[in-house]
């Protein structure tokens, strides 16, 4: 049994979307190239309106994948008018063939849609090491362009899908000088994710207008609050990229200083990426690592991190143990300078863990298994020592999260 079919019940929450509202300027498709499997959706294409602002945000992975490089190139040259997004192979650790490919896949989408092939922008995510038979993707082009729509996020949200058991997609309507603009995004991943910059595949849509520097400020300031606060397994892949595209075709103008928009921006890309730790792999917890009263943003993640990261947290969540020496021996080796030990107080939930260096005088262990037998855990450290606070969220570690990767492949 393939590792996608035995995890399909594996997710945290219900996964419903809720309303995804079309984005004026903004229309796609998703199609099956069978890059991996026939007929299984595999191909997405974005379509852009002309005049339309786009941003990026990229793996820092030195080994990232063609795409990525020729992605960055392309937008120092043109405004893009056509995103290209495969699944089922990575085009990473490809060599000067890779990028070979990547060009094939933009060529033939400028030829097909009449603009250049700068204006192309390529996307993979897969399996890494294996040559990209573009010639599958390019095939399907044609049939792509003819079939573009305005209002198909859930089966694009499907379409760039690896091993999500679900579609990932978040949506808001806001209201800015009595006009309405709207943000719809979706995103992928499942595993390999610890993002250093944003997410393995993510592509959020707004109709504001927006000049690009602006755009990227918003996109940069979006992206750290949301996809670079979270962590399945620690690997940061190859191919990460997220996209912010404004197409204006509100006629609202938004600069960098609007709190309203990018509150709203924000929303999605949280949403977004809590949906993917929801959807981990193997995952049966979805958990909140809250850092508070630290003396700066950097200890406040290292620790935060620690603790989400470690196998033995992750073992102790999956299997439901109120195992807190396990939270407490993270905690002291995450290399936080003079840490007062009997400052640092530790919750479970609702549930006081550990105080002045020890066990809480009155924590019970039905106190800690009531928190742990939950879906959805918080695991809140204060440090006592000033007034920063950072939060990471996280997943368990399970038997199938081993499965689906020592599989992956098959």
């Amino acid at each position: 049994m393939s590792a996608l079919i035995e995890r399909f019940y594996m997710a945290v929450g219900s996964g419903e979307l809720g309303m995804l509202h079309p984005v004026p300027g903004v229309t796609m498709v998703a199609v099956s190239a069978g890059i991996k499997k026939p007929g299984r959706l595999d191909c997405v294409v974005f379509a852009l309106a002309g005049g339309s602002q786009t941003a990026g945000v990229f793996t820092t992975n030195a080994f990232c994948a063609a795409p990525v490089t020729l992605c960055k190139t392309h937008l120092k040259q043109r405004a893009p008018r056509y995103f290209v997004i495969n699944t089922g192979n990575a085009n990473a650790g490809t060599g000067k063939l890779g990028m070979v490919s990547a060009q094939a896949v933009c060529d033939a989408m400028a030829d097909a849609a009449q603009v250049t092939s700068a204006e192309i922008l390529p996307f993979s995510t897969g399996v890494i090491g294996e040559q990209l038979p573009y010639q599958k993707i390019t095939a399907v082009l044609p049939q792509a362009l003819s079939s573009l729509s305005a209002n198909a996020w859930e089966t694009v949200a499907r379409g760039i899908m690896t091993t999500d058991t679900r579609p990932k997609a978040s949506s808001v309507q806001i209201d800015i000088g009595g006009q309405t603009i709207t943000i719809t995004g979706i995103t992928k991943g499942a595993g390999m994710i610890k993002p250093n910059m944003a997410t393995m595949l993510a592509y959020v849509f707004t109709d504001a207008d927006m000049a690009g520097d602006a755009l990227q400020d918003c996109l940069g300031q979006a992206v750290n609050k949301s996809f670079n606060r979270i962590t399945v397994d620690s690997d940061t892949s190859t191919n990460d990229c997220c996209m912010l595209v404004a197409t204006g075709e509100s006629g609202v103008q938004v600069d960098r200083s609007n709190p309203v928009f990018q509150d709203a921006l924000e929303k999605v890309f949280l949403d977004l990426a809590q949906a993917i730790i929801r959807d981990a792999e193997g995952a049966t917890k979805f958990v909140t690592i809250e850092v508070v009263n630290g003396a700066d943003q950097a200890e406040c993640l290292r620790l935060a991190y620690t603790v989400a990261e470690s196998p033995l947290v992750k073992t102790a969540l999956y299997a439901s143990d109120p195992n807190w020496g396990r939270i407490l021996a993270a905690a002291g080796r995450a290399g936080i300078t003079d840490m007062d030990l009997e400052k640092v107080i530790i919750h479970l939930g609702e549930v006081c863990i550990v105080e002045n260096g020890a066990v809480s005088p009155g924590y019970t262990e039905a106190a800690g298994q009531a928190v742990m037998d939950r879906e959805e855990i918080t695991i809140r450290i204060d440090l006592g020592r000033g007034d920063c606070c950072e939060t990471v969220w996280t997943s368990d570690l399970s038997h199938e999260y081993v499965t689906i990767n020592a599989e992956y492949r098959t």
